[in-house]
């Protein structure tokens, strides 16, 4: 089964790589890249008090879903979201296993709520006064491609643009050890059922068992598989290039995702 959809907009945020438009000229090769940590900006629409609580996790998943949706021109609060990540905020994790393991095992609230897989999501409703429908989920290293096919699925069934939002953070040692995450990065699509003036691209996708597609950079290729949400890399390359391309996505550990990327009239111009 072909699932089809035209993104409108991207929103991107990793290390050395500010937000879309500054990754797509990377991609590109119109300018240099040079690996440093990610810079995450304060997390755009929330009050005063929500703000102080957030961590990286929701800080990434916020940047990059707001990029994407003012890039779009679509209303935030209307769009459906999809959050998908391989897991929550890991220093966090590492925080609550330090209370756990000494004496005082009484955890803040703060440190609960953020422990929950769908922090992000709420966090966004909350900036984005969102009210339309949203999913989490995760599917460890397959967690972007597990994102982008349920996006597509709401997009073919009900003809409605989605917000994809994927993300992933590192996890401080000893987890980094047993899960060694390469930094943050998030990656936010919104996707819609129909073509638009701000369509940058047609993505046709489908279930395969071919081999994922590589980047020849050698450092976004080792970004790709350090981390998860990062699989994505391939398809934004296809996207920066503005060129039709036919890659393939890891997902599953026998089944990866194929996407045939077509470049709309206009995309130039958007990818810029």
């Amino acid at each position: 089964m072909m699932l089809t959809a035209f993104i409108e907009s991207v929103g991107l945020i990793g290390p050395g790589l500010n937000d879309w438009p500054h990754a797509a000229d990377v991609l590109a090769g119109r300018a240099a890249y040079a690996s440093e940590r990610t810079v995450l900006p304060p997390p755009a629409g929330l009050p005063p008090a929500e703000r102080r609580r957030t961590g990286p996790v929701v800080r990434v998943a916020l940047a990059v879903g707001h990029e994407a949706a003012a890039a779009s021109g679509r209303d935030a609060a209307a769009l459906a979201t999809v959050f998908s990540a391989s897991g929550g905020d890991g220093q966090n994790c590492h925080a609550i296993c330090e209370t756990l393991s000494g004496d005082d095992r009484q955890l803040s609230p703060t440190r609960f709520h953020n422990s929950v897989h769908n922090a992000p999501a709420g966090y966004w409703s909350i900036a984005a006064h969102a009210m339309a429908t949203s999913n989490v989920l995760c599917a460890h290293d397959g967690s972007f491609c597990a994102g982008l096919l349920e996006s597509l699925c709401q997009v073919v069934v009900d003809r409605v643009p989605v917000l994809l939002i994927a993300y992933d953070t590192d996890y401080p040692e000893p987890l980094h050890a047993v899960r060694p995450i390469v930094d943050a990065f998030g990656v936010a699509l919104v996707l819609a059922p129909d073509a638009t003036e701000r369509t940058l691209a047609r993505i046709d996708a489908r279930l395969t068992d071919a081999p994922a597609t590589t980047l020849a950079n050698a450092g976004f290729e080792a970004l790709r598989t350090g981390n998860p949400a990062a699989r994505a890399l391939p398809l934004l390359d296809a996207l920066a290039t503005q060129r039709p391309a036919r890659i393939v996505l890891d997902y599953l550990p026998d089944t990866r995702v194929q996407v045939d990327v077509a470049m709309q009239d206009g995309a130039a111009e958007h990818a810029q």
